[in-house]
């Protein structure tokens, strides 16, 4: 999900995929109903875009924190984006139940749960989430999603409509401007 070898801010070299920067919380229903829009996004452009989570966990979401740490941990594990897509179809139940919910989706991916619990206590990943997070305050992010992409941001806190069209607009331009 995080990739240190891209320009998150003017993109990446040609050759290289185009990244979208998707600033999301794991707890947050809005991020929920864009993933639909995402799974679209990486059906339409395959290898020529990289959809990447980046933490922005919010302080009125009790378990967000530990959702990013946890999602962080499946990267590790080699399954950073199923691990997140089953998470946020879980949000109410997050909210209700917390953490147990953070373990049984690992093992219900085959994951190692226990080392998911280890993660959680001792905070292997959370620099990679405190990083998302103040990347994403210093470039404006108030809300969950937002998008970034070819150095522009869209705010998807408030509603998704016309996001997709208008991140398909930038993406076909910028792939359009290579040679």
């Amino acid at each position: 999900m995080n990739d240190p070898t891209t320009d998150r801010t003017t993109g990446p070299a040609t050759g290289t995929p185009l990244v979208l920067d998707v600033w999301c919380e794991l707890q947050c229903s809005d991020c929920h109903a864009a993933l639909a829009d995402l799974r679209a996004l990486r059906a339409r452009y395959e290898d020529r875009l990289e959809v990447r989570l980046r933490h922005f966990p919010l302080e009125k979401h009790r378990h967000a924190y530990a959702a990013a740490q946890a999602a962080e941990e499946a990267v590790a594990q080699g399954k950073g984006w199923p691990y997140a897509e089953a998470v946020l179809a879980r949000t109410e139940e997050l909210a209700s139940r917390g953490e147990p919910v953070l373990l049984e989706v690992a093992a219900e991916l085959g994951l190692d749960a226990e080392e998911f619990d280890t993660a959680l206590i001792d905070g292997r990943h959370l620099l990679i989430v405190d990083a998302d997070q103040a990347e994403g305050r210093a470039i404006g992010v108030t809300g969950t999603p937002t998008y970034v992409i070819g150095g522009e941001r869209l705010d998807g806190g408030t509603s998704q409509e016309g996001l997709r069209g208008r991140i398909e607009e930038i993406a076909d331009r910028l792939l359009a401007a290579r040679p």
